[in-house]
């Protein structure tokens, strides 16, 4: 059972932070719960990857390559990238914990919700689009009435447009002068 102490650490880091992550409802602690999980699933690769008595993998002169046994680089390499996704998600998970705090006035998970659920109920009772409240003010009739369609507006006779004059011609050599542009160096 002590044989394999380091796997049974990152089980137990392991499922600490899931369950941190489940049962809390801090959201600064649900970022440290998944810190920990993280930072177990980091233990465990970095423990399979590890073999007693090997170096790392570079030459030593006057010591032929098959004599000596290497630890594999790619499980470090793999993890050196993940701990900086790692830094970066909680970076960004902060950020957003902030701005909900900001927007809110609590980390609080549940009260969130349930802020936002009386939000909800409010939207419910305003009218959703245009057509149901002009429904409701009496603008449009009720389903399973007639439609009474309101009188059009008297239109105004239609103007005619002036005649444009036509365009100059222009030959294969000219082209149109624009103004200059503006900008870096330019008036």
């Amino acid at each position: 059972m002590f044989e394999h102490f380091n796997y049974w650490v990152a089980v137990f880091l392991m499922m600490t932070g899931f369950y941190t992550v489940i049962a809390r409802t801090n959201m600064v602690k649900k970022l440290i719960g998944l810190g920990m999980f993280q930072t177990a699933v980091f233990l465990l690769y970095i423990s399979m990857g590890k073999i007693r008595g090997a170096t790392a993998p570079y030459l030593v002169d006057g010591v032929p390559f098959s004599e000596n046994t290497y630890t594999n680089p790619l499980t470090s390499v793999l993890i050196l990238t993940a701990i900086v996704v790692s830094i970066a998600t909680t970076a960004v998970g902060l950020a957003i914990v902030v701005r909900i705090r900001e927007a809110y006035g609590t980390v609080e998970e549940d009260k969130t919700i349930a802020m936002d659920m009386a939000d909800e109920r409010a939207e419910d009772a305003m009218p959703p689009t245009i057509r149901e409240a002009k429904r409701r003010l009496g603008w449009l009739p009720r389903s399973g009435t007639p439609r009474v369609t309101p009188p059009e507006p008297a239109r105004q006779p239609a103007r005619e447009a002036a005649p444009r004059p036509p365009a100059p011609k222009r030959g294969p050599m000219s082209r149109r002068k624009s103004a200059p542009r503006k900008g870096k160096g330019r008036p």
